[in-house]
């Protein structure tokens, strides 16, 4: 008995011991990062199918169980404006530099939705995600880079009812006058949900162990909302404060793409220079934050 037992383990120990055949070939290695600037961007790309899946999931989730549907995108908008047209328009009388009111809101609810829908969603990616995350292996970064892209067609939706308002008062009523800066607007859109993911995955870096920064994104996205022209034009600002508004990067994209429908408002390439290169900053540090967070989130949150 005991001799058959010592033959099976020997044998186990050589089978155990014997290297493995060159002509094994793996399909999937983990590696673990070596650095935090080790973003591995082509694995990104490889997993592309899935960025995709994350796309129809957001976009059918976020009202497969409304009434209305994606007609929702259309409302939310057009209800906003209404709004400000009563409030900032009607009430507090605040100029719109000669635009028609609609217009002028419309434009800057437009272009703002799309960032604070990249910044919000990207701000709780790790939260809202954390059954998924610790069950699989993918990508993380392919979780933000789904939201901006699934935030880009609502952004198209919404667009498009700009544009149905903007020809309107430009064929018929001939209040409007744009220019050639409108070639700038898919770089502007650009900007807009980049610097809504880099700000996004610094903020959802901080909240896995910082719980109250979720808490006052949606109240700070709303004072950010306000320190950019979005209800009122630069125009209306004072020399003496102006500069404030100017350093928010956010401030040009925002007059640039109002001013490139409508010939009102203002534009500077300095002003433009600067939100880039503020941008690009922002992704770069966000990616790496992102990076560097991923590999211990699931011990925090």
């Amino acid at each position: 008995m005991s001799t058959s037992v010592e033959q099976n383990l020997y044998q186990n120990k050589n089978i155990a011991l014997q290297p493995v055949e060159e002509t094994d070939h793996w399909t999937e290695v983990i590696r673990p990062k070596n650095s935090l600037l080790d973003l591995r961007l082509k694995e990104l790309w490889r997993y592309r199918d899935l960025v995709i899946m994350f796309v129809r999931r957001d976009f059918v989730a976020s009202y497969k169980q409304t009434v209305l549907g994606p007609i929702w995108f259309f409302i939310q908008p057009l209800l906003t404006t209404i709004t400000f047209i009563i409030i900032f328009g009607r009430v507090a009388k605040i100029s719109t530099d000669g635009v028609p009111m609609i217009l002028f809101y419309l434009a800057g609810i437009t272009i703002w939705n799309y960032f604070s829908e990249c910044l919000s969603k990207t701000a709780n990616v790790f939260r809202e995600n954390a059954g998924i995350f610790g069950k699989v292996y993918f990508p993380r970064l392919t979780m933000p880079a789904s939201i901006v892209l699934s935030s880009l067609i609502k952004f198209g939706v919404q667009f498009l009812l700009f544009l149905i308002v903007w020809s309107y008062y430009y064929f018929f009523q001939h209040k409007v006058a744009p220019n050639s800066y409108i070639f700038l607007v898919p770089y502007l859109v650009v900007l807009m949900g980049l610097m809504g993911l880099g700000l996004g995955m610094i903020i959802s870096a901080m909240t896995t162990k910082y719980r109250d920064l979720a808490l006052l994104l949606g109240f700070g996205v709303q004072l950010l909302m306000y320190a950019t022209p979005v209800i009122y034009p630069l125009s209306t600002i004072s020399e003496k404060y102006k500069w404030i508004i100017l350093a928010n990067p956010l401030s040009s994209i925002v007059e640039t793409f109002r001013f490139a429908f409508t010939g009102a408002g203002t534009f500077n390439w300095q002003y433009l220079g600067y939100t880039t290169a503020f941008t690009f900053i922002i992704l770069f540090i966000g990616t790496i934050v992102f990076n560097k967070v991923e590999k211990s989130f699931t011990d925090t949150v």
